[in-house]
């Protein structure tokens, strides 16, 4: 029964995926810096809106303009809004919104950071973020890290959490207003070392809160034939506070980065999102501090115990039924035996009967 309940759950569940959404005044244009790798949806609401987009780089007047099907990993929702799966760092540029009748109605310009570089730091470990860096520009520009703001703790009750806060790299010029870093070095064609997202955890503890809302749970039971494999927790993402157990522990930054822990592996270009594991156990993943998944791997040879178990469980959940059926199939059988013998005896009376007296006469 579990085994369909998972199946049905997994095929309903990715239809839930989060996406981080972005909004933007009508008629003007908004900066953001985001994470390469995680979905994002720019907002606009114009039915039968379609979307152009400009690489940034100067002189803006004479940059091409495509249409934003030339990625493939892009879909325009029906009222209007774009949705970018996956994006990648070489789709930073500016995004625009057009009405069907052609008019501008917002503009995006998305800084895409390479989140396989994201330098990550755990303060309980006294690990240090990056430092300012001045930029060899004859400008008076050095590269900075802008923080967002601190994500909620990822568990709550008796025993503490971790959170977690991104911070996105920025250049900043005299007299001028900070940019993303891609989007100002475009402009330049110069890279450097500093030009890294950031990804900073510390520990945290909070009361539960009650009257939580129901979640649809996974529940998934598989085979664990390789040496490893990874789990992708549903509603995830490096801007939403996750977490996972294994066996009732909790899998935390801090062990990774310290190197104590090894058995699994928490991936951070999605905020652990995703989770590497090498041995059977029971996995749980939690999303605001609500559980959303259970996965079992097993072995094979637990697997095929399972199959057998599940099996029996049916078995014992049909028996009563089965005994029942099997009862009134018998009494079926026996009421047409009887009614065919009655037939039967009714036309061979006669000849049974001088067969009878021949027998008599014999003795």
């Amino acid at each position: 029964m579990l085994t369909t309940l998972g199946l049905l759950l997994s095929l309903a569940l990715p239809l839930l995926g989060f996406h981080m959404s972005i909004s933007c005044p009508e008629g003007q244009q908004c900066q953001r810096a985001l994470l390469s790798g995680n979905d994002v949806l720019l907002n606009c609401v114009s039915p039968g809106a379609y979307w152009d987009y400009l690489l940034l780089q100067e002189p803006i007047l004479i940059t091409p303009i495509y249409n934003v099907s030339i990625f493939f990993n892009v879909e325009t929702r029906p009222e209007g809004s774009l949705l970018i799966k996956n994006p990648r760092p070489s789709q930073t540029g500016l995004y625009r919104c057009h009405n069907e009748s052609g008019a501008l109605r917002v503009q995006f310009e998305i800084d895409f950071q390479d989140a396989t570089t994201l330098h990550i730091t755990h303060r309980g470990l006294g690990q240090e973020p990056l430092e300012n860096e001045t930029l060899n520009l004859n400008r008076g520009q050095f590269i900075f890290t802008r923080w967002e703001p601190w994500q909620d703790c990822n568990r709550c009750g008796a025993l503490p959490g971790e959170r977690k806060r991104l911070g996105f790299c920025y250049i900043w010029e005299p007299l001028e207003e900070p940019r993303p870093c891609f989007s100002y070095l475009m402009e330049v064609r110069m890279r450097t070392m500093r030009m890294r997202p950031e990804l900073q955890v510390e520990a945290c503890q909070v009361p539960c809160k009650k009257d939580r809302p129901f979640n649809y749970i996974l529940f998934e039971s598989f085979e664990l034939n390789e040496e490893s494999l990874w789990l992708t927790c549903p509603e995830g993402s490096i801007y939403r506070p996750t977490y996972w157990e294994a066996n009732g522990t909790l899998l935390t930054w801090q062990s990774q980065l310290s190197g104590e822990d090894f058995s699994n592996v928490l991936d951070p270009t999605n905020g652990g999102m995703r989770l590497q594991i090498f041995q059977p156990a029971i996995y749980r993943c939690f999303v605001q501090q609500e559980l959303m998944a259970r996965f079992n791997p097993l072995t094979p040879p637990e697997m095929w115990t399972l199959q057998r178990d599940e099996q029996e469980a049916g078995e014992g959940q049909n028996g009563k039924a089965g005994v029942v059926l099997k009862g009134l199939t018998l009494a079926l059988l026996a009421g047409t035996v009887l009614v065919l013998a009655a037939v039967l005896l009714k036309f061979l009376r006669p000849s049974w009967g001088k067969r009878s007296e021949r027998v008599l006469l014999v003795k």
